[in-house]
């Protein structure tokens, strides 16, 4: 079967393909840049990848007409606060438009659970994307989740965050508020096995756990697992906004989607009833065995895909491809170089940089940078990155987006994502028996004129440093 799967570099979309693609599918990979889709060498054969923007009507007509099927997994919190439900809208409108022109048989759509009659501004956008989607010709399968429990999925990291970096909390009170949450694995289940299956045509299911839990209670059986005393106090004065400023400056989250997950945590998300388990067989886990999994993955570094990665997690807008070439022209650059000993060695290490394994020298210049960052708004150096030794374009790795790797080339160009005035790219590459570094930075007026020179006497001291340590 030829299947359309949309929001291809998500945290979903990334782990259903290889699902797709070892059930015998031909898929469509609809991607926004070609330039930020990895995919693997034995995926090739069966995976067609197009650049297609839902925002922009007339990219649509590269969507193929003899697909089979499609999942819509678009989402579009990454907008501003104010309109990210009608960019959600505007894209569901495209999507059915050209899906009707198409031999489609079914649309799968994974949603929010919306049971409550005061839903926020995220779980009514989910609830609204719907109502568009039923109105295509096509069969419509809707999956509404809760929490989904994962390594690399948004709440785990936040989960993880918070139990991790704090002893005692002092809470808001939503974090009495009831949920269901549902393990990854189970998800992709549920997705896979409702894929041109006639039980699940025109019908929306809420998909959850068998666990209901208070937030509060998921953070203290998460320190548990870590074999780690928590204590949590909850009080009723933390409002929305505080709640927000809470969770961004806490954990790895950015603030618009710690706005939009406290508004919706305040909201219970519990399944009305279990039909599709007994439908399609799937007998989910309990949180604990999704907490299990999820610590697995990560401490054997096999996060598949992570929520940070989307674009999402940070202020990158536009399209990597537009940003490749580094520009010199009105710029200031700092070139520096060093002969390397061990090619090998040497790509290895850079290809490790940042998160866990820092940057080699001066870490806690690093680190403040990041936090001066995440006071002004920024990202922060928290996002860390999904794996310890392998990197992508489009990935982020700490308050940096990977605009190009190449191992064979030995090339990495990095884009700053922090706040900054200007814009800020850093380049390695081996050419021969040499590694060269480039930090280059193109001011907006006067401030950024004025930043340039205020961090250049550090340079000398952090990338002559980082050099030595990554040849040797």
């Amino acid at each position: 079967m030829k299947i359309l799967l949309t929001g291809a570099t998500g945290y979903i979309g990334k782990r259903l393909l290889p699902i797709l693609v070892a059930q015998g599918h031909q898929v469509i990979c609809c991607v926004r840049d070609k330039n930020r889709f990895y995919i693997p060498e034995d995926f090739q054969q069966k995976v067609q990848v197009i650049e297609v923007d839902f925002l922009e009507k007339e990219t649509l007509e590269a969507i193929p007409s003899d697909i089979d099927a499609a999942f819509y997994l678009i989402h579009s919190m990454s907008g501003s606060d104010t309109n990210y439900d009608e960019l959600e809208s505007i894209s569901a409108t495209n999507f059915i438009e050209r899906i009707n022109e198409t031999e489609a048989q079914q649309i799968l759509y994974l949603s929010g659970i919306v049971n409550d009659k005061s839903l926020s501004k995220h779980l009514a956008s989910r609830k609204n994307v719907e109502s568009i989607l039923a109105k295509s010709k096509v069969e419509l399968t809707t999956l509404r989740a809760g929490i989904i429990v994962g390594s690399g999925s948004a709440s785990f990291e936040i989960i993880r965050d918070l139990v991790n970096k704090l002893p005692v909390m002092i809470t808001p009170k939503w974090l009495n508020t009831k949920c269901q949450p549902i393990a990854i694995n189970d998800v992709l289940e549920f997705l896979s096995k409702s894929l041109l299956n006639p039980v699940t045509y025109n019908e929306s299911f809420d998909i959850g756990g068998p666990d209901i839990l208070t937030y509060k209670e998921m953070l203290l059986s998460f320190a548990e697992a870590k074999k780690l005393k928590r204590y949590i106090f909850t009080i009723p004065i933390m409002t929305p906004k505080l709640s927000s400023y809470w969770l961004y400056f806490v954990t790895s989250t950015s603030y618009k989607l710690a706005s939009a997950l406290v508004s919706s945590m305040k909201v219970e998300v519990i399944c009305n009833d279990h039909r599709i388990n007994e439908l399609l067989s799937v007998k989910p886990m309990t949180y604990k065995q999704a907490l299990s999994r999820a610590l697995i993955k990560v401490e054997e570094d096999k996060v598949a895909s992570s929520w940070k990665d989307s674009l999402i997690s940070g202020r990158f807008t536009r399209n990597i491809s537009k940003h490749l070439k580094v520009p010199k022209k009105d710029c200031y650059i700092d070139r520096r170089k060093k002969e390397i000993e061990n090619r090998e060695y040497t790509i290895d290490r850079i290809w490790s940089i940042g998160g866990e394994t820092g940057w080699y020298y001066g870490d806690w210049l690093w680190s403040l940078r990041g936090f001066i960052d995440k006071l002004f708004g920024g990202v922060g150096s928290r996002r860390g990155r999904t794996n310890k030794h392998d990197i992508h374009s489009g990935d982020a790795l700490d308050f940096w987006r990977v605009l190009y790797a190449n191992k064979q080339e030995g090339k990495l160009i990095l884009y700053a994502e922090m706040k900054l005035p200007g814009e800020a790219w850093l380049e390695f590459k081996i050419i021969h028996n040499t590694l060269y570094q480039a930090a280059t930075f193109k001011p907006k007026g006067i401030l950024g004129k004025l930043y340039w020179y205020s961090v250049l006497p550090f340079h000398g001291f952090i990338f002559n440093g980082m050099l030595n340590k990554l040849i040797k």
